[in-house]
């Protein structure tokens, strides 16, 4: 960092001593030590130190035998540096000598020996895993390619098996593992074997930081390690010892808080050299040194990153519909993990209780779970299944806000990486569902919404879904990759989709098609396109449906920078409920899980034609030629009965973005 001058007083008649860190520079004042009757002064000093007189801006260096003589003046000062650290203490001076008017020896002499230290605390700035020496942009961050500044990950996961909480809620390391977690920080000190009396060195934290930070330090490396923590929550100081010769020393970082409204994610870690001038009197700081960290941000991953796990809850009915998620898993070639009715307690909504993401610094990543405040049955399964040794834990609790269903995580989705009016967004962008501009209806709660908002890397795009009963993004809209393909297409629920391939269907002579054969569980009357087609009420019901997926619509295309092109139409139709919002008339294939080209579908039981159900066999005519294989799974008694589809009963945990957050210019 750059460190200003320090202004060093001579004393009148003495030779005081004084501490130079290599790489500052003492302004020395001449003046005010001179006796009344000097006029011009001379300076003589060792080798070790540079000195150079400045008069009326006029800048002289000072030979060191003292040859040559100044006036006398007030503004007249020495800029002093030491180029390299002293190897005993007080082993470079320099003298002033004053003269009077008539010549002679020097009628006074002031003087000061010194002694000079390096000081450099050190960190990964260049963010290539490596603690490089003073990195001259180590005490500010700045993003992008060419950016500066070191990373923090908050330790959030748990390495050891016996205790019930995130590394980052205790202060004590139990294993190496959880040292890996941490960002390395090294203070290294140059000098004599001891610092002169009255000197020490303190590492501190700003108060405002004290629960975002915690640092430790291998003690005594000799009888067994013991990391003590030294910074961190109650502790804002620590005196660190001076050992003398070239040391260095090696702490540990790591992070407390992910950022969040009240916390913009930079930490500030600093080392100061302290002076006492003499017992009783308090010390003064004469040299600073800081670094500073950005904690790195909770990452969403979308649906077109490689699946790693499927996670699925076992309830009382939905003993088919595993065996389906379980074909699909074998064919994608990805883990399945079945959440036990023990441990989900009737609750079959994975997808509404926990949303998959990582976090990332050059030297380590982890997958970290965020847990939602709708806290169901499923309630306890983050923290007692998920969290673990290199898998983290993060939840926002609402104190005073009602949680609705649209703190639920079918409600947060993540778009792939997209390019909208000119700005990259190479991790995507979140996507949550809110309610209109105009009306007081629900939204996602705050301490939520803020927290997606400060991670910054996926600057969240709210939409309206408050129009449906139960009020999920997932509802209308999903992503799924082009195999081979950097590319995506955007899937949205469209009853005018629906509207059209029936009429269609009508016209080829099909209008008494059947619809829901083989439907299990509810009883259907004989539903046929043509009745469909005739139902006033739900036509009209379906125009507003059409109305509000298409002003999500044209948010999207804004937002994420896509082309008509890049869209495709799902066939949907709903009903409304007695509160006038929307759910879904069959399943609803828009609520799909993607496992890269496997597509799980809700299977849709609509009009059968020649033996074929017209609904899927028009999905596939859109998604084959992408290169995805599309599985309609049964999902009606166990989910779609129960205001849900295939989505929501599923969690996909992902493997993470290769792109580095770091070079992101949000």
């Amino acid at each position: 960092m750059l460190q200003r001058d320090r202004t060093l007083r001579l004393q009148f008649g003495n030779r005081i001593e004084a501490v130079c860190v290599v790489g500052t520079q003492l302004s020395i004042d001449v003046y005010g030590a001179a006796p009344a009757e000097a006029l011009t002064f001379a300076v003589k000093h060792t080798d070790g130190v540079e000195v150079e007189v400045i008069t009326h801006d006029q800048l002289e260096p000072a030979p060191t035998n003292g040859g040559k003589q100044w006036p006398l003046d007030a503004k007249t000062i020495l800029k002093v540096r030491m180029s390299r650290p002293s190897t005993e203490a007080n082993d470079n001076k320099i003298t002033v000598a004053y003269y009077g008017e008539n010549g002679g020896p020097p009628v006074d002499q002031a003087g000061v020996f010194l002694t000079g230290i390096g000081i450099s605390l050190d960190v990964d700035a260049d963010r290539d895993g490596v603690v490089e020496k003073n990195n001259p942009k180590k005490a500010s961050w700045t993003w992008g390619p060419d950016g500066q500044g070191a990373i923090l990950l908050v330790n959030c996961d748990k390495e050891n098996p016996f205790i019930a909480v995130e590394d980052c809620q205790d202060d004590k390391v139990y294993c190496k593992e959880d040292l890996e977690d941490m960002s390395r920080m090294i203070l290294r000190t140059q000098g004599p074997e001891r610092l002169p009396p009255g000197y020490e060195m303190v590492l501190y934290i700003p108060m405002s930081d004290s629960d975002k930070v915690g640092v430790f330090y291998l003690q005594n490396p000799f009888f067994g390690q013991r990391y003590i923590h030294i910074l961190g929550r109650r502790k804002l100081f620590h005196v660190v010892k001076y050992t003398g010769g070239s040391a260095e020393m090696e702490f540990f970082v790591e992070g407390l808080r992910f950022p969040d409204d009240s916390f913009n994610g930079l930490v500030t870690i600093s080392v100061s050299l302290l002076e006492k001038l003499a017992e009783g009197i308090p010390q003064t700081p004469i040299f600073t040194d800081s670094i500073v960290f950005r904690v790195a941000p909770w990452i969403m991953t979308p649906n077109t990153l490689a699946p790693v796990t499927v996670f699925v809850c076992s309830v009382k009915d939905n003993y088919l519909f595993l065996k389906e998620i379980k074909n699909l898993v074998s064919k994608a070639n990805c883990q399945m993990k079945v959440c036990s009715k023990y441990m989900n307690r009737s609750d079959r909504w994975m997808q509404d209780e926990i949303e998959f993401g990582y976090i990332h610094a050059p030297h380590k990543g982890f997958p970290v779970v965020l847990d939602s405040p709708r806290n169901g049955g499923l309630q306890d399964f983050a923290i007692r299944e998920i969290l673990g040794p290199d898998f983290g834990y993060v939840t926002r609790e609402s104190l005073f806000e009602l949680v609705t269903s649209l703190d639920s995580f079918g409600n947060l989705e993540a778009s792939p990486p997209v390019t909208a009016s000119g700005k990259e967004y190479p991790l995507g962008r979140i996507l949550i569902g809110s309610s209109f501009p105009t009306s007081a209806g629900r939204r996602m709660t705050k301490v939520v919404r803020d927290f997606l908002y400060a991670q910054l890397v996926q600057a969240p795009v709210e939409l309206y879904s408050d129009w449906l009963t139960v009020g999920h993004v997932d509802e209308f809209v999903t992503f799924v990759p082009i195999p081979g393909k950097k590319q995506f297409r955007m899937l949205m629920a469209s009853p005018s989709a629906c509207y059209k391939l029936f009429r269609e269907k009508q016209k080829e002579g099909h209008g008494e098609a059947v619809m829901f054969k083989g439907y299990t569980g509810t009883d259907t009357k004989r539903v046929t396109i043509n009745k469909v087609l005739s139902n006033e009420i739900m036509v009209q019901e379906n125009q507003y449906v059409q109305r509000c997926i298409d002003w999500n619509r044209d948010i999207l295309k804004q937002e994420l920078g896509l082309t008509e092109e890049e869209i495709i139409d799902l066939p949907a139709l709903f009903k409304m409920d007695k509160q006038g919002k929307a759910m879904a008339y069959f399943p609803n294939m828009v609520n799909m899980v993607v496992l890269q080209r496997d597509l799980g579908i809700p299977k849709p039981f609509g009009p059968v034609i020649e033996a074929e159900c017209c609904l899927e066999q028009y999905v596939c005519s859109l998604l084959d030629p992408l290169g995805l294989t599309c599985s309609f799974i049964d999902d009606v008694s166990s989910y779609h009965k129960h205001l849900g589809e295939v989505h929501c009963g599923t969690n996909v945990q992902r493997k993470p973005f290769a792109f580095k957050w770091w070079n992101v210019v949000p």
